[in-house]
């Protein structure tokens, strides 16, 4: 590649509407532009760099097993109906009709497409196990598309799905894929860990995130340091052990106190010279429709995502302040457990203690010496608050730590959910009709490009893993007037492509400061740089754009000298990995 042939528009400063570092890199490196609010054109280099992606992608989905189709973006409702996510999904799914007035969306996944190509097509246990996959352009109407690649409406994905026969293959498929997937984002040259998480509206029993761990990360994970539990906060357990002995201390009876004007934990604890864990918060929740309320200690926060799975619910949503009145007869802030006339429900936490401070249901009023066992009715008690650092491992007790994340892929074990819904059935040894079993496995082939660069930046540019860079290596021609330069630069270009090494060569008449600045800002890891000077004493300038690192090397067996460089140049970026 020649960049004087190239359509790499560079821009110098940093357009208004970038928000995080890699939305501003890619749009200065010119390799996405945007068309509007979520949706990017990607320009050449910023193509390569997905195509290098999707291709370690398809090489290790192979070695896993899976074949590759292409399935049309636009879905029928029929299927969606037929799942019963048609419904349920939200209005991330973007309807429409067509000129007939039949329903259709824009596929943001393609578990129903899937399974009914599937279903038609399999009939016996001997065609199992099956597993396809795709990469594809999917679209979600995000309601605030923001972050650039990292959360847009319109997305390049890989989506793929095992169909088994049994649950023991369905396991080997889901781990198969899951071995695949940290394949993959070691080949890519990410930093990232595969985490516990909560399946979401993609449904199923159980699955895993692979979280890049980047500062910029929308999601904060929990990991151990001295075990491998690794758990999206949603999904992250708190470990509990009941004590042996409850101690023998009676709460006193119950009393209610006037708190004028105290609607927070904050308020009330300083009020009553009380510490915050010994107030319950008593949160109330819509639930499918139907009114609950949740207690935790007072310095704790509800998982909504943990009460929706203890419910089983499809839907879970704080209640309104005209709710919480007609409830409990009192504004936000004074709500209480105590006689309330819907179900509650209790952390884990709160369990053994005695002697809390309660809403009391009332206006400027709260309750004093309260006992939940003795006191309230409590429908269940449940794991329902958020993990903190403080938390010990739910596995082995270990020190956790709370970190940044971006998910970059995602693993399903769906079981049943959809090939039940839409009778995606085959025939056992036996003759008897069983339901297929299915996996779900993404990986967000855009987001990845921008969690790389959120990985991998300083404050010229992008610092490109190279099995990712949309070139191996840029020669700088530092004069290009220079018949004697020239010359050994489209020597040196011949032979380092004719060596397989993808050059991008910087032959523009421009001063050297800004083809250098460009060479740093594209983030290519390997920089050659080709000047009269350094011709004069015999050598060819190097920089490892990783390490920063300089060198030289001779122009007397240059392939060679540039070979055992590279070399070097790929094992620091392995050694960074480990």
């Amino acid at each position: 590649m020649r960049f004087s042939q190239c359509y790499i528009p560079t821009l110098k400063e940093t357009p208004a509407e970038a928000e995080v570092i890699s939305h501003k890199l890619l749009l200065r490196a010119g390799m996405v532009r945007k068309l509007t609010s979520g949706m990017y054109t990607y320009l050449p280099l910023g193509l390569r760099v997905l195509e290098k992606i999707s291709k370690v992608i398809r090489e290790e989905m192979a070695v896993a097993g899976y074949q590759e189709v292409l399935m049309p973006m636009v879905q029928p409702a029929d299927l969606w109906k037929e799942s019963g996510r048609w419904e349920h999904y939200g209005k991330e799914l973007l309807r429409f009709r067509d000129r007939n007035d039949r329903e259709y969306c824009l596929g943001p996944t393609h578990e129903e497409v899937i399974t009914d190509l599937v279903r038609g097509e399999l009939k016996s246990y001997r065609q199992l196990p099956v597993r396809l996959f795709q990469i594809q352009t999917k679209f979600r109407d995000e309601i605030r598309p923001r972050f650039g690649l990292m959360r847009g409406r319109e997305f390049v994905m890989k989506d793929g799905y095992s169909f088994d026969a049994n649950a023991v293959g369905a396991e080997k498929s889901y781990w198969e894929c899951h071995a695949a997937y940290k394949r993959i984002f070691r080949r890519l040259g990410l930093r990232f860990r595969p985490v516990e998480a909560d399946s979401g509206s993609i449904g199923g029993n159980f699955s895993h995130e692979f979280m890049v761990l980047a500062d910029a990360g929308e999601d904060t994970i929990a990991f151990c340091h001295d075990c491998d539990y690794a758990a999206n906060v949603e999904r992250a357990e708190v470990r509990y052990q009941a004590s042996e002995t409850k101690g023998e201390y009676t709460c006193p009876s119950m009393e209610r106190v006037a708190t004028p004007g105290a609607h927070t934990v904050e308020e009330v604890s300083a009020m009553l010279g009380v510490p915050a864990a010994a107030v319950v918060k008593t949160m109330l929740f819509v639930v499918d429709g139907k009114p609950v309320a949740v207690l935790v200690r007072g310095d704790r926060e509800v998982n909504d995502v943990k009460l929706k799975n203890v419910c089983n619910a499809q839907e879970v949503h704080l209640a309104d302040g005209d709710t919480v009145m007609a409830l409990t007869h009192a504004p936000v802030g004074f709500a209480g457990p105590i006689g309330l006339a819907i179900p509650v429900y209790a952390d884990n936490e709160l369990r053994e203690g005695v002697d809390y401070v309660t809403g009391a249901n009332a206006q400027d009023s709260h309750c004093m010496h309260v006992d939940l066992n003795r006191d309230a009715a409590v429908t269940a008690w449940a794991d329902l608050r958020m993990i903190t650092a403080q938390d010990a491992c739910p596995r082995c007790g270990g020190h956790l730590e709370l970190t940044r994340g971006i998910e970059v892929g995602h693993v399903f074990m769906l079981g049943c959910k959809y090939s039940d819904a839409m009778h995606a059935t085959f025939l056992d040894e036996n003759g008897r009709e069983q339901t297929m079993i299915m996996g779900c496995y993404g990986i967000g082939v855009s987001r990845v490009a921008a969690a790389a660069i959120e990985q991998n930046h300083d404050e010229q540019g992008i610092v490109f893993p190279p099995a990712i860079a949309p070139a191996d290596c840029v020669l700088l021609n530092l004069d290009p007037r220079n018949d004697v330069v020239n010359a050994m630069v489209e020597d040196l270009y011949g032979s380092l492509r004719h060596m397989g090494v993808e050059v991008l060569l910087d032959d523009r008449e421009e001063r050297p400061g800004v083809k250098f600045k460009d060479a740093d800002l594209l983030g290519i890891p390997m920089q050659l740089v080709v000047g009269g000077k350094s011709l004069a004493r015999g050598v060819v300038e190097c920089k490892d754009r990783r390490s920063g690192q300089k060198g030289e090397l001779p122009v007397d067996n240059l392939p060679a000298s540039f070979s055992a460089w590279a070399e070097r140049v790929r094992a620091g970026w392995e050694a960074q990995q480990a």
